[in-house]
């Protein structure tokens, strides 16, 4: 196999390929498909062989595209005031520790002043986590009963805590 004859018959498409799968023209990856051309496993002359000199364009194209040099030069390439502004501050600020606490304490009274059969399900069910089956039981209830009073408790919470729905 004579490689300007290979690169002056196939160049074209090898580039074309290598630009659709990575956006740009890249001089590496063409080396890369015409030494896996000369060096890799040879052509069987069961096919085209620009099909199969395509094929190993675009199978280096897409290997490239998953190696982790690729997704860091991506973004080290970003702005990187929008990749700073991206980042959210994990530190909840004193002003948001200050609402979620208040916000808690409305939800804790709200729930405090519903009836107490309503109150037991909603402290089982939900702050718990047991299921209506376990609530039953624990309860000496049918479970019908127990969904019931789940509907008109959240009914309740959420007409006394609608600001904050």
């Amino acid at each position: 196999m004579d490689l300007k004859n290979i690169i002056k018959t196939n160049g074209r498409s090898v580039k074309n390929i290598i630009k659709k799968f990575t956006g740009a023209e890249n001089e590496d990856l063409e080396q890369e498909v015409y030494l896996k051309v000369l060096t890799g496993k040879k052509y069987e002359e069961k096919g085209c062989f620009t099909s199969w000199i395509n094929k190993i364009a675009t199978n280096i194209s897409k290997d490239y595209l998953k190696s982790s040099k690729v997704k860091y030069e991506t973004l080290t390439q970003e702005d990187d005031n929008t990749v700073f502004h991206n980042i959210k501050d994990k530190k909840p600020n004193p002003e948001n520790k200050l609402i979620n606490k208040e916000r808690q304490d409305r939800i804790i009274k709200a729930i405090n002043e519903l009836r107490p059969k309503f109150r037991e399900v909603i402290y089982l069910v939900e702050i718990k986590g047991k299921t209506y089956e376990e609530a039953a039981a624990k309860l000496h209830c049918p479970v019908g009963t127990i969904k019931s009073r789940i509907y008109n408790a959240k009914k309740e919470l959420a007409e006394k805590l609608h600001d904050l729905i």
